[in-house]
């Protein structure tokens, strides 16, 4: 497997970190170390069967520690998320956390035993009162019965809050095991997931996804489920020893549950439709900070710092108002809910005094009623929190499972193979393809064109034209609608995806970069090269002598996106990046754009030697990028209108002749041509 990928397997796989002593670095560390980097490469190759790249790359070298997390068994917490699949929510819920009997076991053994000792406190402190009463009477023993209450009650506490804290512990460890095994599942379909959704779906939203919504399915059993089992044994054993003891004094007791039930309910219900419009307004909140953190040289070079915290203000503000009106919600509701209680305690009081007085009741069972009416009121009110939860949990899981259940565009078919190179001719055969969001606007139409190993071809036209598109049909970031696409005559459909993508490499006018150092971003599709190929695809595009140059050279850390480069170092990184992976098919989408004529020049002249053994496509608006190609295409409304090389192109006369002289000789009268 190992040779299939293209990678030499004697070579251990390397982390540089700058400004870290390596001896410092724990053996836990060193594993993430080396996950990250066999992270990188199962990302960059997609959607080909990552789990058993995964195993293999941890066993690549007997350095590797073996405290390290094994990343199968990443994958296979991946595959456990999907249990459930089909059921309703809820259900599917519970399915996952069931994936952890043990620690549910604990936390509901837990919860019973802790409920069980909360109720006997109110029997024991009944009796207490009793005893101390016996004492002011003198009574023979009644100080030493009042001090073993005592104690059993202070061992009672003790045990109630071990327990408590167990049930806690426990109950929160399921929720945060459930909500890793998720984690993993969204960023791992987030990695796998086709271009085309990602072009009509807002970076917010699914960060919402991952974190909002994931944590609300997280909360589930601890707020939901335990709560059930709680409030259950506490609320239906503590009616039950009220009524049984008198039942009239009971019903008096409990005469403000059915009221604060309902209240909380109703409230809890507000509560969370508030909960979703204010979750939508921080989410608006994300976005426009989001959008202004990317954008901020614009927003400076432009001067629209007035403008952009007159736009941030009305978003906060409109969470603020929300926020506001959600308070008021629940200062009202607990009022009411407070004077319901103590009427109903005022009621209990004067009955129970009147019974006590008669002497047909102790001061002690009074007292136990009053406290149990304080135990059973929290529970009670949590019967609202209890409906929020489990509407919450269906809410945020209905979203949260939808995202994980979408099918893959692009994924391998059925029987896939490996693709197997010989020539590396790459072929269009007749092809036509429109965007899935836009799908009877068609973006190609009729596209042939064939390439053989050691060829050139450049692609030019006007903006929109299909250029790009074209770019992205090779590694199948998208499927053909109409035709074929092939590499050796094998169809890229018919090929997996991590061969197709190790095969083709497309390097992007918009360069993104790792914050890490400069090896990590140039290594990132070969993890296991060594120093001297990094730095040979680097001269390949005239940026290691700048590298070497920089105080701490190749360890030099980029900043996020690349801040610290220029455009074109940010390019030409990417470029080597690239050429890292010895593709078969390489393809420059306007890579060079922000790269100034020298340097561009000194770049073709390296990259002679290396395009000799691959097919080489360069899509530009800049004629000089292409003119020695060996053959170029001009395309116009996704269509070839014209073919040939430059020579044949300025002899023909057409739309390349006009663009050429407008590159040339610019003025109004190739202007009018060229358009």
């Amino acid at each position: 497997m190992a040779e299939a990928c293209g990678v030499d397997t004697k070579v251990p796989c390397r982390i540089s970190i700058s400004a870290l002593n390596r001896t410092q670095i724990s053996a836990r560390d060193e594993a993430f170390l080396w996950f990250y980097r066999a992270e990188s490469v199962r990302q960059y190759f997609g959607e080909g069967r990552p789990s058993k790249l995964y195993v293999w790359t941890l066993k690549l070298s007997s350095n590797a520690p073996r405290s390290a997390y094994s990343p199968g068994d990443a994958m296979s917490h991946v595959v456990a998320a999907q249990q459930g699949k089909g059921l309703t929510t809820l259900w599917r819920i519970m399915v996952l956390t069931w994936r952890h009997p043990w620690m549910v076991i604990i936390t509901i053994l837990s919860c019973f035993i802790s409920s069980a000792l909360q109720l006997w406190t109110p029997l024991l402190l009944g009796q207490a009162v009793d005893r101390a009463e016996g004492v002011l009477d003198g009574g023979v023993g009644a100080a030493e019965a009042l001090w073993t209450i005592a104690v059993i009650l202070l061992v009672v506490s003790v045990f109630r809050g071990l327990f408590t804290m167990s049930m806690n512990y426990f109950g929160e460890a399921v929720g945060h095991h459930t909500a890793y095994e998720l984690r993993l599942a969204v960023y791992e379909k987030i990695q796998r997931l086709s271009f085309s959704y990602h072009d009509k779906v807002h970076t917010g939203d699914l960060i919402t996804v991952g974190m909002l919504d994931l944590e609300g399915v997280r909360m589930f059993f601890a707020t939901g489920l335990l709560r059930v089992v709680l409030l259950g044994t506490l609320i239906g054993v503590g009616a039950y020893m009220l009524i049984s003891t008198d039942w009239i004094l009971g019903l008096l007791a409990l005469s403000f549950a059915p009221f604060v039930a309902v209240n909380s309910s109703i409230t809890q219900l507000k509560l969370r439709a508030t909960w979703l419009m204010l979750q939508e307004r921080l989410q608006d909140l994300s976005r426009v900070m989001e959008e202004n953190l990317g954008g901020i040289r614009v927003v400076r070079a432009f001067a629209g710092a007035r403008h952009e915290m007159k736009k941030y203000n009305g978003a906060s503000d409109a969470a603020l108002k929300l926020a506001h009106d959600r308070v008021n919600i629940r200062v009202n509701s607990t009022s009411i809910m407070n004077i319901s209680f103590f009427v109903s305690m005022a009621l209990v009081l004067w009955y129970g005094g009147e019974r006590v007085i008669s002497g047909e009741m102790t001061v002690g069972t009074l007292a136990a009623f009053l406290t149990f009416m304080t135990i059973l009121q929290m529970p009670v009110r949590q019967l609202g929190l209890l409906v929020n939860s489990f509407a919450r949990a269906s809410t945020c899981g209905n979203r949260l499972f939808a995202f994980l259940d979408l099918e893959i565009e692009i994924r391998d078919e059925p029987g896939a193979k490996p693709l197997k190179l010989s020539e590396g001719t790459l072929r269009f055969e007749n092809v036509d393809f429109a965007y899935p969001s836009a799908p009877f606007r068609p973006v190609l139409a009729g596209v042939s064109f064939e390439g053989r190993k050691g060829e050139t071809i450049g692609i030019v036209g006007k903006p929109g034209s299909g250029k790009s598109t074209i770019a992205h049909l090779i590694p199948r970031f998208y499927d053909v609608t109409g035709g074929r696409v092939t590499i050796d005559g094998q169809d890229v459909r018919a090929v997996t995806l991590a061969s197709l993508r190790q095969a083709v490499a497309v390097v992007q006018q918009d360069s993104f970069l790792f914050t890490t150092n400069i090896e990590n971003n140039i290594a990132y599709g070969d993890p296991w090269a060594k120093g001297a190929r990094i730095a040979s695809a680097s001269e390949y595009a005239q940026l290691h002598n700048y590298i070497i140059g920089l105080p701490t050279g190749y360890e030099t850390i980029v900043g996020e996106r690349g801040v610290s480069l220029s455009g074109g170092q940010r390019q030409r990184l990417n470029i080597a990046r690239s050429l890292m992976l010895r593709p078969a098919v390489m393809v420059f989408d306007d890579s060079t754009a922000a790269v100034d004529a020298g340097t561009e020049q000194r770049i073709r002249t390296a990259m002679k030697r290396f395009a000799k053994d691959r097919v080489t496509l360069i899509i530009s608006h800049r004629l000089s990028s292409l003119m020695h190609a060996d053959q170029i295409l001009f395309i116009d409304e996704g269509k070839i209108v014209e073919r040939g090389t430059h020579e044949e192109l300025l002899a023909l006369g057409g739309r390349y002749r006009a663009l050429y002289d407008l590159q040339v000789k610019p003025g109004d009268d190739q202007l009018e041509a060229a358009e």
